[in-house]
């Protein structure tokens, strides 16, 4: 499991790439346990819970099963008594098959009614538990992991662990008990055909385990493409405009039509094997009715049977076919959803490393000072990131991180909210250990804002007051003021309660990181964490948040990045990062007189922002002559 990401990295960019085929998730449920180990669990840990329903099922399918174990008994009688012309018992044999009948209706509609019910709460439970996983995991381990193969796990492969478990309590228990009855049946009817009729049943045992080992397999690569398949559509649409601009829609379809093709082949492979259990068991139960047939047929010529000791057991033989031949796709079916649960264990088994110790104290916000002491991170793999890092944010000051892209400052900002740890070193507010106190009061002491601004897919209100639900409409309001936001909500159609679409594409990128600042500056936190917070606006737009954010600055400790420097030349405090090091730190009037990185960083911006203005017209001809100058 990997434990960190690359500097840098923000939430859901590592492990994303253009090859999702490979399998992220740690295998905690090893691929010796047995079936039994993994049904166990699955009926501890979510049948458990609904005992009692599970519980009537099971008692309804005893009924079923003894209701189909007397029909062939009731067939011996009637036959013998047509041929006594007993009518009195005639009419009790009728009316005993309607009761059995009637019974066998009622249980059947009481059984499946509650498994139906238990393995719908059994899906819910399980998507539950799955998602509580994911979003208390560590933020590197859910980054790792294409949200690909998240998605195909919620949707697919949690029905498969409620249709193994319903398959199991009530098909294969219910069917399991009818064979018993009606082997139970023969066996009273004459044991000798009996134990010819059941010598096949070893056979069909043995070559249903083998098909279910190939189901298996089978369909635990069908949930594996299906993942794969997942991930493909979610990056083609999630980068469509790109798809698009780049006109590499032929691509995005040859990719999506191999992951399909995958998919099919795997599925077709454990339908195969799962379909062949039931024409394997009619083929070789044929074998047993023949013989029984014959030898029956024999012995009521010779006066060793009746008409009805040998139409009874025919008949027990005729509706065992049918529970038997269930019980061999119910043994294929269910390793499916065996392969399921692996895929899915390994979610629900998952322990976030980053946690409150036990009895932890709230974090005592005075001054909201941070100091990181000697911090070193490492890669997932081992490879050094951070390498001895020592920052200071006094109280109220603004602290800037500069430096090449990949250099780690994003890494060192994710530290304040504890997104990770340092391998070694401290990381302190106000003198308090980040990784002593409460998380809960670590992350409600800070405002993040990212480059990369994310808004659900809900109204303008509800995306500014995500983490401060109880913010009048007023402080909504007010916040979006002073984020330069209110005017374009006021003018979109539904203003504030405009939705604003999946991850706020209905809005350009700029009005979703003015909505992100107003998020920000409602929650009104001692701390502010600045992640290119104006990276996406405009000339005017950005110096209105400026001004915003140096009124929301004032008396307030910040540590912000940024890549256009002259939004920082005010900081109180500027470091400077490179490959993971602190190579300078000052105020800017200060690294520039030093000449060093930072130097020239500004140096190169400035003859970028300046070029605009000296570029050449196509036709090589100064931009000035167009206006006529």
């Amino acid at each position: 499991m990997p434990s960190q990401m690359t500097p840098d990295a923000t939430p859901g960019q590592s492990g994303q790439g253009r090859n999702p085929d490979s399998e992220d998730l740690p295998q905690t449920a090893p691929p010796k346990l047995t079936t039994a180990a993994i049904v166990a669990r699955m009926g501890r840990e979510y049948l458990k819970p609904h005992w009692r329903m599970a519980a009537v099922a099971l008692l309804a399918s005893v009924v079923v099963a003894g209701a189909t174990g007397i029909l062939p008994v009731l067939i011996k009688y009637a036959l013998d008594n047509i041929v006594g012309s007993d009518a009195w018992m005639l009419l009790l044999v009728a009316l005993g098959a309607i009761v059995a009948t009637a019974l066998q209706a009622i249980a059947t509609y009481i059984s499946k009614v509650n498994m139906s019910t238990i393995g719908q709460n059994i899906v819910a439970s399980v998507q539950r538990n799955m998602f509580d996983r994911i979003i208390h995991a560590d933020l590197a381990w859910v980054s790792g992991t294409h949200s690909g193969r998240f998605i195909s796990s919620f949707l697919n492969d949690a029905g498969r662990v409620r249709d193994t478990i319903t398959t199991t309590v009530i098909d294969l228990g219910q069917n399991f008990l009818t064979v018993i009855a009606l082997i139970g049946a023969m066996f009273y009817l004459n044991w000798q055909l009996a134990l010819m009729g059941a010598a096949i049943i070893p056979v069909i045992a043995l070559l249903v385990r083998q098909l279910g080992r190939r189901t298996r397999k089978a369909a635990r690569q069908s949930m594996e493409g299906s993942g794969n398949l997942t991930a493909v559509i979610s990056e083609a649409l999630s980068g469509i405009r790109v798809v698009k601009a780049y006109d590499q829609e032929a691509t995005e379809i040859d990719r999506a039509s191999r992951a399909i093709n995958d998919v099919l082949h795997h599925a077709l492979r454990a339908m195969r094997s799962r379909v062949m259990a039931s024409p394997m068991t009619g083929a070789l139960s044929g074998i047993g009715i023949a013989a029984v047939i014959y030898f029956g047929g024999r012995s009521v010529q010779t006066g060793f049977l009746t008409i009805g000791d040998l139409g009874g057991f025919l008949s027990a033989m005729m509706l065992a076919y049918e529970p038997l031949k269930k019980l061999a796709n119910t043994q294929t079916m269910m390793q499916e959803g065996i392969a399921a649960a692996i895929r899915v264990f390994p979610i629900l088994d998952i322990q976030p490393t980053i946690t409150s110790p036990a009895n932890a104290a709230a974090l005592q916000v005075s001054d909201g000072a941070i100091r990181f002491e000697n911090v070193h991170f490492r890669y997932g793999d081992g490879t050094p990131a951070l390498n001895g890092i020592d920052i200071e944010v006094p109280k109220g000051h603004t602290v800037a991180l500069v430096g090449p892209s990949g250099a780690g400052k994003s890494t060192i900002l994710n530290f304040v909210p504890r997104f990770y740890d340092p391998a070694i070193g401290r990381v302190l507010i106000d003198g308090q250990d980040l990784r002593e106190v409460t998380l809960t009061s670590l992350r409600a002491a800070s405002s993040l804002v990212t480059q990369d601004p994310f808004l659900f897919d809900d109204t303008v209100r509800a995306n500014i007051a995500y983490g401060s639900l109880d913010a009048t409409d007023e402080e909504i309001e007010e916040a979006a003021r002073n984020a330069a936001a209110h005017d374009f909500i006021a003018a979109l159609s539904n203003g504030y309660e405009t939705t604003v679409g999946e991850a706020g594409f209905k809005l350009s990128g700029g009005q979703r990181q003015r909505i992100a600042i107003a998020r920000a500056m409602l929650k009104n936190s001692a701390i502010l964490l600045l992640d290119e917070a104006t990276s996406a606006l405009d000339t005017a737009s950005e110096m209105q948040v400026q001004s915003a954010l140096s009124r929301l600055m004032q008396g307030r400790t910040t540590l912000v990045i940024a890549h256009r420097l002259s939004t920082i030349k005010h900081a109180n405090n500027i470091y400077v990062i490179e490959s993971g090091r602190v190579v300078e730190h000052g105020n800017h009037d200060q690294l520039v007189a030093q000449g060093g990185l930072y130097a020239e960083l500004s140096r190169s911006q400035f003859i970028e922002e300046a070029a605009p203005d000296e570029k050449d017209t196509p036709d090589g001809a100064p931009q000035a002559a167009l206006a006529g100058e």
